[in-house]
């Protein structure tokens, strides 16, 4: 058996920060009452949004095992009708093929190449941010993990005007400079989090 490489420390962080994202989502989708109510992303319900951020667990094993986004497609199953156990199945799947992953090993993604780290912290930014989308549709807490926040910004804002123009995010939402960073990092994606839930 071969020994395995240490993680360096920055991968260490973010795949402490991967499972705190999967608690932060975990959490909010346990207060879930209403799958048709609506969320922040407006043309999703929230049975919508749990959907996607399942769909996106699904993928992890299989790009990391190396497949490329066609391969891994073909892989895929439907997603049951109890989203919160599918959410616990695909969320500890895609925990544990992360833990797996060669840090530095490349995957291929529908419209890029990048290393395990890249993909790792455009995955946890993902969850991070529609924890706090499903917490606003829930009216559940809506404040995130501050280090969960800090760590999110440090992959957002360096990308502050692609963001807009990548088709993913609506317009950035004009805060003050000195507004709570969770305020600020949301605001970079278009959702609002001052207005009132």
């Amino acid at each position: 058996m071969t020994a395995r490489t240490p993680l360096d420390t920055e991968t260490a962080q973010w795949l402490r920060l991967q499972r705190r994202a999967h608690h932060e989502f975990g959490s909010r989708l346990a207060a879930v009452d209403d799958w048709d109510g609506p969320t922040p992303d407006t043309e999703w319900r929230v049975r919508d949004l749990v959907q996607h951020v399942i769909e996106e667990q699904q993928w992890v094993p299989w790009l990391l095992s190396g497949l490329s986004t066609r391969q891994a497609k073909s892989r895929l199953r439907a997603i049951e009708a109890d989203l919160r156990h599918e959410w616990h199945r695909y969320s500890l799947a895609a925990t544990t093929a992360w833990q797996d992953a060669a840090p530095d090993s490349e995957v291929n993604l529908a419209s890029d190449t990048v290393t395990v780290v890249e993909y790792l912290k455009e995955q946890v930014a993902d969850v991070t941010i529609h924890s706090w989308d499903l917490a606003r549709a829930v009216g559940a807490p809506e404040s995130l993990d501050d280090d969960l926040v800090a760590a999110v910004w440090t992959v957002f804002e360096p990308q502050r005007d692609a963001l807009e123009l990548s088709g993913l995010f609506a317009s950035p939402v004009p805060v003050a400079d000195d507004a709570p960073l969770q305020v600020r990092l949301l605001a970079l994606t278009g959702r609002d989090a001052r207005a009132a839930a």
